[in-house]
């Protein structure tokens, strides 16, 4: 049996970032071989992965690529925000992207599958994000993504790592490229009034009528008075009519009239938007540990 030293644990977890104790048990079980106990861990991290895969991923990161004339956008989870300044998660993040920008996978699951190594881990990007979820000690996911390859130019926007925009146009490139800062900073839902859904529409009617029903003025004027808060609504949420933020004497569509622009579409990623973020009561937890103790003494 080959002595384990202490060096030998710490080079062992800094090639891992596994706890001491699991770095000094995979090489006592691997007699001394790093090779073997860093591929025994990297079971055992594989483990954690499953244990982690209930857990919210509310934060996260946005990145973009571009190969030739096609672009991606992907969201990518994580737990926490410290995680998000993570550079093995962001390279992740990053190499994600340029995959789906280069082989236009179909969905998360084809994403996954395609050919990526990193930090050890590997041959496919699914392995990486398993083997970090292990590393790292958080859940991991890809959320969702869009690739762009309609022949349009594309101008791209990160406001940090959280906010990301890619526009589709003909014309001038700064022009595109301030409308990608805008579509950031007011979050516009569509182009023009006529494609916002029917959904969003519908929700501000019921909310403009149970306003009206408690001002309780006459059927006509409360007619009126819903119908002018949904089109206020439309302009506000309407990418075409926005004051522009550079300029709110204008509108965007004036300033791309004026640039001789034309935008055909946007799209816009806000980290963890739609989830539903779990709050955590400390109090509850530890007397439900306490309780469990309990009941298992």
């Amino acid at each position: 049996m080959a002595a384990i030293t202490a060096g030998m644990v710490a080079e062992l977890r800094g090639k891992t970032d596994a706890p001491m104790m699991e770095c000094k048990k995979a090489l006592t079980e691997a007699d001394g071989d790093m090779a073997k106990a860093e591929e025994i861990l990297r079971v055992k991290l594989g483990t954690k992965a499953g244990k982690a895969a209930s857990r919210v991923t509310a934060e996260g990161v946005v990145a973009y690529a571009q190969s030739g004339n096609a672009g991606a956008l992907i969201e990518v989870n994580c737990e926490t925000d410290f995680v998000t300044k993570n550079d093995s998660f962001l390279k992740m993040a990053q190499a994600a992207a340029d995959l789906i920008a280069r082989h236009n996978p179909a969905d998360v699951a084809a994403l996954g599958a395609l050919a990526y190594e990193q930090d050890g881990f590997g041959p496919t990007l699914e392995d990486v994000r398993k083997g970090l979820i292990g590393k790292i000690g958080e859940n991991m996911s890809f959320r969702r993504f869009k690739r762009f390859d309609s022949g349009a130019k594309l101008a791209s926007y990160l406001h940090g790592t959280r906010i990301g925009v890619v526009v589709e146009f003909d014309g001038d490139e700064v022009a595109a490229k301030d409308v990608a800062m805008h579509v950031a900073a007011m979050k516009p839902v569509s182009l023009t009034a006529a494609d916002v859904p029917a959904e969003l529409i519908e929700r501000e009617r019921s909310v403009a009528t149970a306003k009206a029903a408690e001002s309780g003025k006459p059927a006509d004027i409360a007619a009126k008075m819903i119908e002018g808060a949904v089109q206020k609504y439309l302009k506000e949420v309407s990418l075409f009519a926005q004051p522009f933020v550079k300029n709110d004497k204008q509108t965007v569509e004036q300033m791309l009239k004026a640039a001789n622009t034309t935008v055909k579409g946007f799209t816009l990623f806000v980290v963890g938007e739609g989830i539903e973020k779990k709050v955590d009561d400390f109090a509850a937890e530890v007397a439900a540990q306490v309780a469990a103790a309990k009941g298992a003494a």
